[in-house]
């Protein structure tokens, strides 16, 4: 296997760990396998979008989502650090308003399956983060929500000792009580 799959204490919420092949030379893996993925992962997700962001110390993106056209996202960074953050947003899950965050950074090489129905986010906390995710469904600017990054109803601990930088979407998210979420 060319991937190692823990879940997290969201179940559905998965780390993904790939087989990394180095010398003094550098290093080789395998950044996604479809058979892989599928078996060990989600059998249903089909990927359609890769996108790339990169960001400075301190930004904050998130809490995203998409009301209808739901995404699941499977993310990595290849340069820098963040702390990357998934929150259960379906009301019928006995999970609602609860989080998982995990480190991700170009060193450890992790990836984080984040399913439809989960809002997502992270912070910058290097000098500056690559960040590169597969989605599920195409973004669609209408559909998409955020939650506060800060609500105490989430109490998400972010390793920050700072005001992070905010997006005015994001600074403007709804608290999780107030939100559209996931049935």
């Amino acid at each position: 296997m060319a991937i190692k799959v823990t879940a997290t204490a969201l179940s559905e919420v998965k780390i993904v760990e790939p087989r990394v092949f180095g010398d003094a030379r550098g290093f080789f893996y395998e950044s996604f396998n479809g058979r892989e993925f599928a078996e060990h992962v989600d059998a249903d997700a089909m990927f359609v979008q890769d996108n790339h962001s990169r960001s400075v110390r301190g930004v904050l993106r998130g809490l995203h989502y998409q009301i209808q056209h739901p995404q699941g996202k499977l993310v990595r960074v290849i340069a820098g650090e963040v702390f990357d953050v998934a929150v259960d947003i379906r009301r019928s899950s006995p999970n609602f308003g609860k989080w998982v965050g995990v480190l991700l950074s170009a060193d450890n090489k992790r990836q984080l399956w984040v399913p439809p129905g989960f809002a997502h986010g992270f912070v910058t906390l290097s000098d500056s983060a690559e960040f590169l995710y597969k989605t599920t469904d195409y973004w669609y600017p209408e559909f998409e929500r955020s939650v506060l990054w800060n609500d105490p109803a989430i109490n998400i601990v972010w390793p920050i000792d700072f005001e992070p930088t905010l997006a005015g979407k994001d600074a403007a998210g709804s608290a999780l009580k107030d939100a559209e979420c996931f049935e």
